[in-house]
């Protein structure tokens, strides 16, 4: 079964109480349920993972024990060439999702680290831009697992 890692940066712990006008009231929580139930309809394995620290997402992605991500960077999207390096130095496929379309907001959010490495950027859909980006991943499940056969320890 194809294993997916759903990397959550940054503030989206915060998802149903920050800036709901920009978010949404969905919890991470409940993003994550219904992601992972779109999963199952999919026939994939998914684990989630957030955390605040660029630090923690790097060691998390070092682990090497999913086929294909799906990741949502937050802020980090913006400042981290250390984030960037680690997708690719793990030689696993990855899906940029985010709520919004950064671009649409303030010009900072322009600068993209992950956008020209990933496998498809998918932006302003909110919580369907998880769904879209399982869609995908499942769409290229036989490519995903025999490009990492016996990965996982």
């Amino acid at each position: 079964m194809t294993r997916v890692l759903v990397l959550q940066g940054p503030n989206l712990n915060l998802l149903g109480t920050r800036e709901p006008e920009i978010y949404g009231r969905q919890t991470l929580d409940e993003l994550h349920t219904g992601i992972g139930r779109r999963a199952l309809e999919l026939d994939l394995e998914v684990v989630f993972f957030q955390s605040n620290h660029e630090g923690e997402l790097i060691d998390r992605i070092h682990e090497r024990d999913f086929d294909a991500a799906i990741v949502n960077a937050g802020g980090l999207t913006h400042t981290s060439v250390a984030l960037r390096d680690a997708l690719l130095g793990v030689a696993r496929p990855f899906v940029e999702v985010h709520l919004t379309d950064p671009t649409a907001r303030e010009p900072f959010r322009k600068v993209n680290f992950l956008e020209d490495v990933a496998l498809e950027s998918i932006v302003g859909h909110g919580a369907k831009g998880y769904s879209m980006a399982l869609e995908l991943l499942a769409e290229r499940r036989d490519e995903l697992s025999s490009n990492h056969p016996g990965h996982r320890t």
